[in-house]
């Protein structure tokens, strides 16, 4: 066991696979930190009472900080958890925050200003805003898949990134994510919805103004880029920035810095911006509605969200998620089988928010804890299927389809596993919503007998394959 001189408040480095090295030693003792070495989850229970905080290194999985915090529970301590991630571990990352963390650094880190800055935190709680909730994300459909790996790469690489995508279908979520699993996740993420801006005000809200600039300006201010150092700045809706301030964006852009209006020395900039929009840009700049050199400066990684419709391995999961996110009582909810089709025959215009709106509705409604056709109101019910809820069990010879529940990892459950259970998810919900195997095995976008081979390692994991086709039981 190392364990410095230097007084409390004490920190239990707790990482079983390597010891303390000299380098974060002295970027904690910089901090103000007295950091003891453990090696076991028990070992740090055991000091916890005596320290104020337990820095724990997550190699794989989430599991380890869901066995430490068990153990704090049980022993009746709070003691806050800063959990060690590898900054491309960006799944490991948002799960982190999810789970209660106080805080995620990358595994490198070795700055004593950011050790120096948490330190602060745990000393002053009262000071701090109340800890924001991190809505849990779902990537299970192959081309949500898809988009998470691209999000886990350009994380790390300083570069602007545009997101396009239809209203409700998550582009804020992903920007977070893109700034969670960044070098900057410490830092500030500052969004700003450029549609729902008065355009006499974006200039000011952005670049901020000094005293005296104008009528009213009684103090300094800092815009959005200033409020943003050191993290990301989300302009969502870039589209529907007025083109004479585009010019200034673009300026700012290149530089790096600002000059607040009515001031005289610029400000320099370390921020990282994440734009999106729902409107086809290049269109606008055929319209002279916006600028192009803008348009290349910020869309150096383009990254495409799909509407609703076209992920439909997104859909049943996400319902789930809605019903535990607010849930009030006892959990438990289920999805009928008739209920999951509709949902899944539904064509979603309103994309994810209309979803959430859908399965509120329905919780309402609902007078247990299963989810039926009648509870779901739909806001679009261009469908006649989803219309009558009763033509969804007539609108095919077969019976219905047993019920295919998302499943989500329970605490503690394995990475590999995790995986495992996601890819049964999808190929469930896809088996439930196909009359044969080569029919769902074009919509996975793998071969019929690569789907056979996996219903085979599944039928292995304990995975029960309870799906009708028209062809019979599979």
């Amino acid at each position: 066991m190392k364990t410095t001189a230097t007084p409390f408040p004490i920190a239990l480095w707790l990482d079983p696979e390597s010891t303390l090295s000299a380098e974060h030693c002295q970027a904690l003792q910089d901090a103000g930190w007295a950091a003891t070495q453990v090696s076991t989850l028990d070992e740090a229970v055991s000091q916890a009472p005596h320290a104020a905080a337990i820095i724990l290194h997550l190699a794989n999985d989430i599991e380890r900080l869901h066995q430490l915090q068990q153990q704090l529970s049980d022993a009746g301590l709070s003691t806050p958890v800063i959990c060690r991630v590898e900054r491309q571990a960006l799944e490991l990352v948002v799960q982190a925050a999810q789970e209660g963390a106080y805080s995620v650094v990358a595994n490198l880190e070795r700055r004593s200003g950011v050790w120096a800055k948490l330190k602060t935190e745990l000393q002053n709680p009262e000071s701090q805003p109340a800890p924001k909730t991190i809505r849990q994300v779902v990537f299970v459909d192959p081309a949500s898949q898809h988009l998470l790996a691209l999000a886990q790469k350009v994380a790390q690489v300083e570069v602007t990134a545009l997101l396009v995508g239809p209203t409700g279908s998550g582009k804020e979520v992903l920007a977070r994510l893109l700034h969670e699993a960044s070098p900057r996740v410490n830092g500030p993420f500052v969004a700003i919805n450029c549609a729902a801006l008065p355009e006499q005000l974006i200039e000011d809200l952005l670049f901020g103004h000094e005293k005296g600039a104008f009528t009213g300006a009684h103090r300094d201010y800092k815009g959005a880029f200033e409020q943003a150092q050191g993290g990301t700045l989300f302009l969502d809706e870039i589209g529907e920035m007025p083109l004479h301030l585009q010019g200034k964006l673009l300026r700012v852009l290149q530089e790096r810095q600002l000059t607040r209006l009515g001031a005289q020395a610029p400000v320099q900039l370390n921020v990282r911006v994440v734009t999106a929009t729902n409107k086809d840009l290049r269109q606008a700049i055929a319209s002279k509605e916006f600028r192009e050199d803008l348009y290349y400066r910020i869309a150096t990684f383009r990254m495409q969200l799909l509407p609703l419709r076209e992920r439909p391995g997104d859909i049943l999961p996400l319902a789930m998620q809605c019903l535990r996110q607010h849930e009030t009582g006892e959990p438990g909810w289920q999805i009928s089988a008739q209920a999951q089709r509709m949902l899944q025959l539904y064509g979603w215009p309103g994309n994810v928010r209309e979803l959430q709106n859908v399965m509120q509705r329905a919780m309402v409604l609902c007078g247990g804890r299963c989810i039926e056709p009648d509870h779901l109101m739909f806001d679009h019910e261009d469908l006649q299927t989803v219309a009558n809820p009763q033509s969804v069990a007539q609108s095919t010879s077969e019976p219905a389809p047993a019920p295919v529940m998302p499943m989500m990892p329970e605490p503690g459950t394995g990475l590999s596993r995790a995986t495992r259970l996601n890819e049964h998810q999808v190929i469930m919900a896809t088996l439930a919503t196909t009359r044969s195997k080569t029919e769902a095995a074009r919509q996975l976008g793998i071969s019929p007998r690569t789907l056979r081979y996996k219903l085979a390692q599944l039928r292995e994991l304990g995975l029960g394959m309870g799906v009708v086709h028209a062809g019979g039981l599979s």
